[in-house]
């Protein structure tokens, strides 16, 4: 048996930002990491936007860590060369009954600390957007976009650089909680078994499995885990926006919004479906829906101009229909055990927080010390 100090299940931004941040503190730190590569799971199937933190219940661990995390996620992008862009995005009205949504959207997003929304006339808006239709909308200067790639990358260079160690294609099969540490059955080239004094469970749309894995852990603390697949399409050519443009949400999610990577492609989503496993295949025929939903904004949109491009699953602690729930961090105050954090539900903001989410990780450490 390998005795270490702290082990990070999960090689994703989350997981990655985490090492890095308990390396830097002086931790001996291992990372496993099931899949081959880093990020190729959640991390790898999202729209790489830098949220402002508009959207989240006042208070809410997604609002406080959204905020803290974009301005931190600003500084270290430009510190360390990492390709982003702060675009902007507008949150647009397409008829006179979303205006008090728009509104209520603005009050939100001022309690949760963005304060630089700015309220703008359809004038306004086709001012900078030519090819938008719309009756009001806000702009939000402080979303933005980065290649969150090259964000893993120097991630993952801080830590090795502060003496962390990666182990990919090491999957956790199983373990133990007990007074001497926590032992984790882990498969590689074989099986071996380490015993660590701290491990952070940062599997994603695998941490609940993995949590159940860990005899001594208690059953009631691991929350269920419901797959939402999110199908986004691609534009074909180049379409005529500067800025992310997200409608006025009328049902749960964020409606079908365009997105632009770093290279100005343009893409649409997400299209939810709640799915019994996972399954990244996108049908062409979930773009018929697509269209009307696009054009209420942007009307000239081509006929067979989108084509499937991706999708993501976001781990959600909650079934269709119930009401959403926040980031759960399960910790020694939680559930009685010391040296274990277990991370569930994390989805977007999830990227955007992400340095965020590490600082808050080592503070329940710190606190069950």
């Amino acid at each position: 048996m390998e005795q270490v100090d702290c082990v990070v299940i999960g090689a994703g931004v989350v997981g990655l930002a985490v090492a890095r941040r308990l390396a830097a503190a002086g931790r001996e730190v291992v990372i496993v990491e099931a899949e081959d590569a880093i990020g190729t799971g959640i991390s790898a199937r999202n729209s790489e936007v830098i949220h402002a933190g508009i959207y989240y219940p006042r208070g809410s661990l997604k609002a406080r860590l959204c905020v803290a995390g974009r301005k931190q996620l600003y500084d270290y992008c430009a510190q360390r060369g990492i390709a982003h862009r702060r675009c902007g995005k507008l949150i647009v009205a397409t008829a006179p009954h979303q205006l008090p949504d728009l509104a209520r959207i603005a009050e939100a997003a001022r309690a949760n600390g963005v304060d630089d929304l700015a309220p703008l006339s359809a004038e306004e808006a086709r001012v900078l957007e030519p090819a938008l239709s719309c009756v009001a909308a806000l702009h939000s200067p402080s979303t933005g976009i980065v290649d969150s790639h090259g964000l893993m990358l120097s991630l993952l260079g801080d830590a090795e650089r502060d003496g962390a160690v990666l182990a990919l294609k090491s999957r956790v099969t199983g373990g133990a909680v007990g007074p001497d540490g926590i032992e984790l059955t882990v498969e590689s080239d074989g099986v071996m078994t380490l015993r660590a004094r701290t491990v952070v469970n940062c599997a994603g749309l695998g941490a609940q499995s993995v949590a159940r894995a860990l005899a001594g852990l208690p059953a009631v603390s691991v929350p269920p885990l419901h797959y939402a697949k999110g199908n986004y399409f691609s534009f074909a050519g180049r379409a005529p926006f500067s800025r992310l443009i997200y409608p006025v949400p009328e049902a749960a999610g964020l409606g079908v919004h365009l997105t632009l990577d770093l290279g100005g492609q343009a893409r649409f989503g997400p299209d939810v479906e709640w799915i019994d496993a996972i399954d990244y295949r996108v049908s062409p025929a979930r773009a018929e829906a697509f269209y009307g939903e696009i054009r209420r904004y942007w009307p000239a949109l081509p006929d067979g101009a989108l084509n499937p491009a991706y999708a993501g699953i976001r781990p959600k602690p909650h079934a269709p229909g119930e009401a959403a729930r926040d980031f759960l961090f399960s910790g020694p105050a939680d559930h009685g055990l010391p040296g274990l954090v277990n991370l569930y539900g994390i989805e977007s903001p999830g990227l955007t927080a992400s340095l965020a989410i590490a600082d808050h990780v080592s503070d329940l450490l710190r606190q069950g010390d």
